[in-house]
């Protein structure tokens, strides 16, 4: 197992160590808080309930977790150690030093700052070409970015083993090509900040009001698109160029206050104090926890349909996993062709449930769907195969459904093929959370011409795939359930 260790266990903290725990890292933490444990549970509780449903493909097994007494016996067999102390720089150097004595010699430090640069973390330290900063988002265990920032000390193969940790835990890393105060992302959200605050203050906008405005409009296409991309849409089919130049001497308007800093007094305090516990005052922080990582789930599956933003940083991961959740990709891999085949090894998401509280009707069909793309896969019915001109329709479908299913239930469906022979693929779907059996569905499918939209044979090396399926499968006993009309007796 890959081990991290994580130093200070705040909400950033508590979010790398879910990161890290949920992608299959063993994870020890250090935190002098006594709260620490419940802490990190709390936000583990939120990460378990969210992350796995994300994607399309299983999730490894979580690694294990342990807190510690010391940073020596925290960071003990550490690949990776991640240092989210609070922002104050005496305080992290300390750390540091006490770091520099106790980690493995090619044990990569990352740093949670959001203002540091890591000149400053690395000062001093005799092992400060193994010091980056890794800038993360809340929530960790969600949001994809890192802001990784190094120094001219740091040997490009520890930029690259750093990238490659962060991407293996479903992360982007941001290489920032040089170190400057905030990095990127903070230096716009700094100037987006300011600006609130002084509409606040000027009595402009309630800070309900400045949310609606950021979550009705362009946040929503910031999410997808980011700043150039958005503009570049904007200036229509002339680009770019329309667009800097139509709105560029806007920027010579003396519309914004990013110079200046209202006086952060007792009374602006409260009142933007005041109107946030309006605005939002009715839920709790862990309900609003919940609420936040269900919509960033929602958007970012929804950018995965289109393979697009952080949809598509995802469906990177989720064919990374594949593998290793035991989904092939061809029918040479399979080791055993006697058994039904694993087509399906993944989590229900949080918006697969309807208003019963378990998965809806329509995500049965949504997952045998699926478990009928991967089979026709494995026999050669792929993308390339599929722009040729050829593909398998569904002609009839029949779900029994046997048990309940419900958001965060590791689902697995095994395939059997029936029929397997000419225009013709008959096929049972079996889904099962571990030994449960949750439901059935039986398919049957004809080849067809994509040209003509008429049943049309297979290629010959399509058919011979699905017939060496189907013989191998024969042997098999009928399934409980083959043939059966609505309403019969299981």
């Amino acid at each position: 197992m890959k081990t991290a260790a994580i130093i200070g266990g705040g909400v950033i903290g508590g979010g790398w160590a879910a990161r890290f725990l949920l992608n299959g890292w063993d994870v020890r933490v250090f935190d002098p808080d006594p709260e620490a444990e419940r802490k990190i549970g709390e936000v583990l509780s939120n990460a378990r309930r969210s992350l796995p449903g994300l994607g399309n493909v299983a999730l490894p097994a979580e690694g294990a977790l342990t807190f510690h007494a010391t940073i020596a016996e925290a960071v003990e067999g550490a690949a990776w150690v991640q240092e989210s102390v609070p922002e104050r720089l005496d305080l992290k150097q300390k750390v540091y030093a006490e770091l520099q004595q106790h980690c493995a010699e090619d044990a990569l430090i990352g740093s949670s700052t959001s203002g540091f640069k890591p000149s400053e973390l690395q000062e001093g330290r005799g092992n400060a070409s193994r010091i980056v900063v890794a800038h993360p988002f809340n929530p960790v265990y969600l949001l994809p970015l890192i802001e990784l920032v190094g120094t001219h000390v740091n040997p490009v193969d520890v930029i690259a083993r750093a990238k490659e940790i962060i991407s293996g835990i479903g992360m982007y890393p941001l290489h920032v090509r040089k170190e400057i105060d905030a990095h990127i992302a903070d230096r716009f959200l700094e100037a987006v900040w300011r600006e609130a605050l002084w509409l606040v203050k000027d009595g402009i906008a309630s800070t309900e009001e400045i949310d609606n405005a950021i979550r009705y409009g362009f946040g929503i296409r910031w999410a997808q698109m980011g700043l150039f991309e958005t503009y570049r849409v904007a200036g229509g089919e002339a680009g770019m160029k329309h667009f800097m130049a139509q709105f560029g001497p806007c920027l010579t308007a003396p519309w914004t206050k990013l110079m200046d800093v209202p006086e952060f007094t007792d009374e602006l305090v409260d009142l933007i104090a005041d109107q946030s516990d309006e605005q939002s005052g009715m839920h709790s922080i862990r309900e609003l926890e919940r609420i936040r990582d269900d919509n960033l789930v929602g958007m970012m599956r929804a950018m995965s349909a289109n393979d697009w933003g952080a949809g598509a940083l995802q469906n990177v991961q989720d064919k990374a996993r594949e593998g290793e959740a035991g989904l092939l990709s061809h029918i040479d891999q399979i080791g055993d062709l006697s058994k039904p085949v694993l087509t399906l090894n993944r989590t229900v998401p949080l918006d697969w449930t309807d208003y019963n509280g378990h998965m809806t009707e329509s995500r049965y069909l949504d997952a045998f769907a699926q478990s009928t793309d991967r089979l026709m896969l494995l026999i050669g019915c792929d993308a390339e195969y599929i722009a040729s001109g050829g593909s398998y329709f569904t002609a009839e479908t029949h779900i029994r459904h046997i048990d309940e299913v419900h958001a965060g239930h590791s689902i697995q469906v095994r395939t059997q093929v029936i029929l397997g022979a000419g225009k013709k693929m008959h096929l049972w779907h079996e889904m099962y959370e571990g030994d449960r059996l949750l439901a059935t569905g039986e398919h049957m499918l004809l080849h067809v011409d994509l040209a003509t939209r008429r049943s049309a044979p297979p290629a010959e090396h399509v058919e011979a795939a699905l017939v060496k399926l189907a013989t191998a499968h024969a042997a098999l006993p009928a399934p409980d359930g083959l043939g059966r009309a609505i309403g019969a007796p299981r």
